[in-house]
């Protein structure tokens, strides 16, 4: 009998850990918060390196989340979109560039901040872009320059 309690004892500890766990999951990945911030877009030359779930930060800080990429069939442009913290108030003529984390880290988007007092609104576009640099082509370009 004392092994019954033993062993529902520990069956409930492990269910309480396994819910807390799914608990802590869906708050780290945000599926649990359903505020759905600022949605915005942009359009990189290319977008190597970034697909949808890619950090958006600034200053280091994740604000937010790529969630959607689709090829522009008429400027052969990647257009992709974002979804930003909602308590932020981004400068009109910000920028967004594809960075990395040094040489052999994965890819971010980087929102570089302007300075107008006017504010992007849901569904604006990013106008200054700067489209992700391929580290093996800047290395041909450089092996290839040095005759």
């Amino acid at each position: 009998m004392s092994n019954s309690k033993i062993e529902t004892t520990v069956g409930g500890l492990v269910l309480v850990l396994a819910i807390g766990f799914f608990i802590y999951v869906l708050n780290s990945t945000n599926v649990m918060n359903r505020d759905d911030g600022l949605n915005l877009k942009a359009s990189f030359r290319s977008a190597d390196g970034i697909t949808s779930g890619t950090d958006v930060r600034m200053a280091g800080v994740k604000i937010g989340t790529v969630t959607g990429m689709r090829l522009d069939p008429e400027s052969f442009r990647a257009e992709v979109l974002f979804s930003l913290r909602g308590d932020l108030k981004i400068p009109d003529d910000s920028g967004v560039a594809v960075s990395q984390d040094g040489l052999l880290g994965g890819s971010f988007v980087e929102v570089i901040p302007g300075g107008s007092e006017f504010e992007l609104q849901e569904g604006a576009e990013f106008m200054d872009t700067q489209g992700s640099v391929s580290l093996v082509s800047l290395l041909l370009k450089f092996v290839s320059s040095g005759d």
